[in-house]
């Protein structure tokens, strides 16, 4: 702990505690295809629980216990919480380090700048406080005059953060300038430098560019991120000067980072819409790596092997992601790590 900062914003590599999931239910989104929505959640849930614990924020209790048949009951918190959606990273907590004390950070969540309902999903992580779940031991800090999504910013535990102008800036989320977000997010995480991405999209992404779809840090001194090399393909543009972006970053040492592209998904279209797939959006567990496929061979295992560089040390999981993207999510974003 000697090299941590008084406040710390653990990255997601880190020791965890718990993986957090909100259940789809029929109040949702997903009403039409909630078979489909369960089986992903269900390879999620067991693939969590191979190496570590899991709390699970769901309608009914029962309907999900049925849906994950024979699991080690020990491992798991259910908790009864009415919920909006299912995107518990951006309505999940925040762990953050103050000394040696562990504390849940409660930011505002308003649905990716009032564009969806989240009264509830607002309310559920001050509720699961107050019912107890995350320890006697752990505080509980109302950030909600600020709104921040958790898929918004990427920690490097050591006082970085990265992440995005599209979505930090748009104008309803804080209605504050670069210069007063940035000023804001050191306030709270105790951080030395913020690394402002101003290019880079996803087409069908509704989070206004959340950096989880886009570009993740594996370590102090890598990124993973998309890249695409078709020059026909929408996304080329944006995503070169993102990557030129990238390369322009340095660590705190002065280093460049190490960068690790990762492939552009196969297009995927629904109603005539692309859908938003991404290989960006996995989860760093203990000891592996869950990461999103699309039933695409070549693409899913390049993008494992990829990915094998970053974390050499972890298993890679593909978990299939097809449903998720119907609604314009992937892996990532419906999952919330507590260190």
């Amino acid at each position: 702990m000697s090299t941590q900062l008084s406040t710390y914003l653990p990255p997601e590599w880190a020791e965890q505690q718990m993986i957090q999931l909100t259940w789809p239910h029929a109040g949702t989104d997903w009403a039409p295809m909630l078979d489909e929505v369960n089986e992903c959640f269900v390879a999620i849930a067991k693939a969590v629980l191979q190496f570590e614990s899991l709390l699970i924020v769901c309608n009914d209790e029962l309907v999900v216990r049925m849906l994950l048949g024979e699991v080690d009951d020990a491992k798991i918190k259910f908790v009864e919480l009415p919920s909006n959606d299912t995107w518990a990273r951006d309505h999940g907590g925040i762990t953050v380090f103050e000394g040696d004390n562990r504390v849940i950070y409660d930011f505002t969540f308003n649905g990716w700048g009032m564009k969806f309902a989240a009264n509830h999903d607002n309310q559920i992580t001050h509720q699961i406080h107050k019912m107890g779940v995350f320890g006697n031991d752990t505080g509980y800090k109302n950030c909600l005059g600020f709104v921040l999504e958790g898929g918004s910013i990427e920690s490097d535990g050591m006082g970085t953060i990265l992440t995005t102008a599209e979505c930090l800036l748009s104008p309803n989320r804080n209605n504050l300038s670069e210069q007063e977000v940035d000023t804001k997010l050191k306030t709270y995480f105790n951080l030395k430098q913020v690394l402002w991405l101003h290019h880079g999209y996803l087409a069908g992404d509704d989070t206004d560019s959340h950096v989880d779809t886009l570009a993740r840090l594996c370590n102090e001194h890598t990124i993973a991120y998309v890249q695409c090399d078709d020059p026909a393909d929408e996304h080329y543009e944006e995503l070169k000067k993102m990557e030129d972006e990238l390369k322009s970053f340095r660590t705190l040492d002065g280093h460049p980072y190490t960068l690790i592209p990762l492939p552009m998904a196969d297009v995927v279209m629904d109603e005539g819409d692309r859908l938003p797939a991404t290989y960006a959006n996995f989860l760093i567990i203990n000891g592996a790596v869950l990461l999103p496929t699309y039933n695409s061979p070549t693409k899913d295992k390049l993008a494992a092997s990829q990915l094998q560089k970053a974390f050499p040390d972890r298993e890679i999981i593909g978990i299939n992601c097809s449903a998720l993207i119907k609604q314009h999510g992937s892996l990532h974003c419906v999952t919330m790590q507590y260190s």
